[in-house]
């Protein structure tokens, strides 16, 4: 059987960013299909192997949360830290700088409407901040 080229592999698996769950399982099974090959794997599976594992790991960074126990401004800090984002677009959230860096050290509490803006910026729960 001959084996496929990376250029084959790629179209095969039309790998791109992963936005939701059921993007994420069908790479993380072909992912876990390439794992289980071993050293049977090719080096082109490889080479598409490790561009799943880059895609994974950014999906995992950008939607995971901290700890359950971990205060609305601790949870504020790392999801504006995993998103990449700056506390500028916090801005138009909260209305002043200063009102930004309370919400973010945790000195000024997260209103609902400034929950729910939030919710959106981040697309997690609103409860994620209250």
């Amino acid at each position: 059987m001959p084996t496929a080229t990376y250029e084959e592999l790629l179209v095969e698996t039309v790998p791109q960013v992963i936005q939701t769950e059921k993007q994420y399982r069908e790479i993380g099974s072909r992912f876990g299909e390439l794992v289980g090959k071993g050293r049977a794997r090719t080096p082109d599976e490889t080479r598409l192997m490790r561009l799943l594992a880059l895609l994974i790991e950014d999906y995992d960074r950008r939607n995971t949360m901290p700890p359950d126990n971990a205060t609305p401004a601790e949870r504020l800090r790392f999801l504006l830290e995993h998103s990449g984002k700056t506390p500028a677009v916090l801005l138009p959230i909260f209305g002043q700088r200063s009102h930004v860096n309370e919400a973010l050290n945790g000195r000024r509490k997260i209103s609902v409407e400034q929950a729910r803006k939030l919710a959106k910026l981040f697309s997690v729960n609103p409860g994620v901040f209250i």
